[in-house]
């Protein structure tokens, strides 16, 4: 994605043992009370396509990085409005 958001995370959701629809309903309920220059971590065992997608049409940006052991690290914050 585009702009870039804190290094520091305001949330972490470890999802990696969590079964779906879980770790998705945990990401938008955080995201909710997620602030301006926040950022959210969420950690999953896979990338999760369908979210991007609901990330993309509620306002948020994205970077996404496959950590060590085969962890998916998604750093989520706010798209700057313009």
């Amino acid at each position: 994605m585009t702009e870039k958001a804190a290094s520091t995370p305001a949330k972490v959701i470890d999802a990696r043992g969590l079964e779906p629809p879980e770790p998705f309903v945990l990401t938008m309920e955080a995201l909710d009370g997620l602030g301006a220059g926040e950022t959210l971590l969420l950690r999953l065992l896979r990338e999760p396509h369908p979210l991007y997608r609901a990330l993309d049409l509620n306002g948020f940006a994205w970077s996404t990085a496959h950590a060590p052991e085969g962890v998916v690290e998604i750093t989520i914050w706010r798209k700057a409005q313009a």
